[in-house]
């Protein structure tokens, strides 16, 4: 059975940091590009970063390039998003995606910006 189980949200002050962290089971890690996307209220999930199945390539939304990191560790079937120099406006909800020939979700971690 497939499981992908985002962790380490919470809420953090402006100019803080958090890392976000994704655990996958049920499939073949290792040959899935992994994503991370946000939904905050009323709007739109949009795409945040982007990794390659083997890490070797990166991409980032406009929004969050130079604050943001993704990276991913095929041993422990795990992508990361490092955030730091947090925004108000980064509040949402942080889901993770894996993509091959078909896309896992998983069920999302709350991050709320806010002093």
């Amino acid at each position: 059975q497939v499981h992908l189980v985002e962790s380490g949200g919470g809420l953090v002050q402006p100019g803080g940091s958090l890392r976000l962290s994704c655990v996958a089971s049920g499939f073949s890690f290792s040959r899935y590009a992994m994503s991370w996307y946000r939904q905050a209220p009323g709007k739109e999930r949009e795409l945040v970063a982007h990794i390659t199945s083997a890490g070797g390539s990166t991409n980032y939304a406009d929004s969050v390039k130079g604050r943001f990191t993704i990276s991913r560790d095929n041993a422990k079937n795990t992508v990361y998003l490092q955030m730091n120099s947090l925004k108000p406006e980064d509040t949402a909800v942080y889901y993770c995606r894996g993509t091959y020939y078909t896309n896992y979700w998983g069920q999302g971690t709350q991050v709320t910006v806010s002093s």
